[in-house]
């Protein structure tokens, strides 16, 4: 079977170099017939490079009238993929910089037809001396994240050469983000729906040169690929915050009330609070869930007392092993680390199973 029929290509690009026509008419040679290039909101200095383009039969160039981000370029033709081009197997998306060779789409479109239920990705290596530091350093932070939060073991995280069959077009669609982050959470979502990951090495290649530098914004684009580990966190601490308050009013208000049983009673009217608040904002922000309340809340719940339990019984056990004046804080100090540990364990449960 011939892949450059079975298989579109699509290239997001945003005010490209003189690369971006090269790689097209470089694509064409090595036998792709169908070329989706999204202009995503390019200014009138480049717009010459996607009137070519457009010219040449094998290729579609969608444009935005304004830049809206990679992810949401890669929705444009996703989308443009899934009403008009039902006749193939899949894409393949690819960089217009350069940095993607034809023999490696070749390679990524060849894996990509023997795939059946899988993502090819094209991985670099990131051991080479010609990456930048910058690079290097970024990718094994992500992978290192990637591996202990969402249980996804991958060499190159932020590779823009990727297969994607057909059939996984809809998910895609529907999932959250319009930028650079919009790569990241593919990743997770479909690990969420138990669609695997093939790699392909592939030429480890960066551009350089006037005209060829990356669009990608360290620090704004890094908080944006990890917004809901941010997300995640800043809920934590908001629901911690509303636990030691409602603990403080209920005090306050209905401690005198309750006797010998305040401090319980009152932990327990302010660890509703705010696990409610905590579940709410997990479901809706973080795990962006937003049917089957009733199945996410028990579930939910479950987790909780789970770490609750752990929680109370690695002190008591702490406390049988201490005594005397160092009893408080060594067990407070313990506390802080057990907690610590349980805040990550906690975001990969609700992750792989109460918002699955």
């Amino acid at each position: 079977m011939n892949f450059g029929r079975v298989v579109s290509i699509i290239i997001p690009s945003l005010n490209p170099s003189g690369e971006l026509v090269l790689v097209v008419r470089g694509l064409i040679e090595a036998g792709f017939c169908d070329i989706i290039v999204v202009n995503d909101g390019s200014d009138e200095e480049h717009t010459n490079q996607f009137e070519e383009i457009e010219r040449l039969p094998q290729t579609t160039v969608l444009t935005h009238t304004k830049n809206l981000g990679k992810g949401a370029a890669l929705k444009t033709a996703f989308r443009f993929f899934e009403q008009d081009r039902q006749d193939k197997i899949g894409v393949v998306t690819v960089d217009g910089d350069g940095q993607h060779l034809e023999d490696d789409v070749i390679k990524c479109a060849a894996a990509l037809m023997q795939a059946e239920n899988s993502m090819v990705l094209g991985v670099r290596d990131f051991s080479n001396p010609t990456v930048p530091g910058r690079s290097r350093f970024g990718n094994r932070f992500t992978a290192l994240v990637f591996r202990a939060l969402f249980g996804i073991k991958l060499r190159d995280t932020q590779t823009g050469l990727r297969g994607i069959l057909s059939q996984h077009i809809p998910l895609l669609l529907e999932i959250s983000g319009n930028r650079f982050d919009y790569e990241t959470n593919v990743l997770i979502e479909l690990r969420r729906n138990g669609i695997h990951f093939e790699e392909i090495e592939i030429e480890t290649v960066y551009a350089s040169g006037p005209g060829k530098s990356s669009h990608f914004r360290p620090f704004v684009d890094s908080v944006m690929i990890f917004a809901r580990i941010f997300k995640y966190t800043l809920s934590s601490i908001l629901s911690f915050l509303l636990d030691i308050g409602a603990f403080w009013l209920a005090m306050t208000f209905l401690g005198s009330y309750m006797g010998a049983w305040s401090i319980v009673g009152c932990t327990a009217i302010a660890r509703a609070i705010s696990s409610f608040f905590n579940f709410n904002i997990n479901m809706r922000l973080v795990f962006q869930r937003k049917k089957a309340f009733g199945r996410y809340i028990c579930r939910y719940y479950a987790n909780a007392v789970l770490q609750m339990s752990l929680s109370a019984g690695f002190l008591w056990l702490l406390a049988l092993l201490s005594d005397g004046a160092q009893a408080v804080w060594l067990i407070t100090t313990m506390k802080i680390l057990v907690d610590a540990t349980l805040f990550f364990l906690n975001y990969h449960i609700q992750h792989k199973w109460v918002f699955r």
